[in-house]
């Protein structure tokens, strides 16, 4: 038996998922972003709702959380690191352990930056990551909290996964990522192809996501801090990486 994933657009871009374990029938929907749509993707489904997977403390990844407990008192499992700053949070977890939904399990990865304290759920076995905003398609989150050093260690965390892993991120920004991504990596021909792919996608009104963690390697600049053409884009040669991929992430900002 295997881990189902739905995929359902809530508030105005944000992507909603509900995970199911199809061997218990345990459900978890992955962040709250919006109750009403959550509900709506378990009548759909035939689902209910057992589980909820907190990565950050963003009002538009808990504004659900109340609702959704109330409705189906459901386990709500989150980041320690952010446990004061999110209402309703009954278990806590942080980097390297492991949280169970059925018979399927998720390794929690640290990932701060976008939050000091966010996190993401990996399952290994499927090979799928719900990396919310610490990883986009073509891009990652705008560094809120945290600074560019061990933001660049925790995304190199997930670049280290298998290229074959499939990627559910947290909002539908690849459109405006690859342009970002094309101006300071021209050349890069895997990048082309991608942004080509994602313009076809979002022509027919298609989602993004799910997309291969190994495209993404060859094609997302964030992945790719440690490339020397991106260094000498910004005159960065022979600097750390995390300077790089500072510069990277302030070009986007101003972009």
């Amino acid at each position: 038996m295997a881990l189902i994933v739905d995929v359902f657009s809530a508030r105005s871009d944000n992507f909603g998922y509900l995970l199911h374990d199809e061997s218990t029938g345990r459900t978890a929907a992955l962040d709250a972003p919006e109750a009403n749509a959550i509900e709506d993707a378990l009548i759909r489904t035939g689902w209910t709702l057992s589980d909820i997977f907190i990565t950050h403390h963003h009002v538009d990844h808990v504004e659900g959380i109340a609702q959704l407990k109330a409705a189906f008192g459901c386990r709500v499992v989150g980041p320690r690191a952010e446990a004061d700053k999110i209402e309703g949070l009954d278990v806590l977890v942080g980097d390297g352990d492991k949280v169970e939904l059925g018979e399927t399990r998720f390794d929690v990865i640290a990932t701060p930056g976008h939050t000091l304290g966010h996190i993401v759920y990996f399952e290994p076995i499927g090979k799928h990551l719900f990396s919310a905003d610490a990883l986009f398609s073509l891009g990652v989150g705008r560094m809120f909290e945290g600074t560019p050093g061990p933001m660049w260690e925790g995304v190199k965390k997930l670049r280290a996964l298998p290229d074959d892993t499939l990627v559910y991120c947290g909002h539908e920004y690849t459109e405006s990522n690859a342009r970002f991504a094309l101006s300071i990596d021209p050349h890069n021909r895997a990048l082309q192809q991608r942004a080509d792919v994602v313009k076809s996608l979002r022509q027919g009104g298609k989602p993004t996501i799910p997309f291969e963690l190994g495209e993404d390697k060859r094609a997302n600049p964030f992945l790719r801090a440690d490339a020397p053409e991106l260094a000498r884009h910004y005159g960065l040669e022979g600097k750390d990486p995390a300077e790089v991929f500072a510069a990277i992430r302030k070009g986007k900002d101003n972009f």
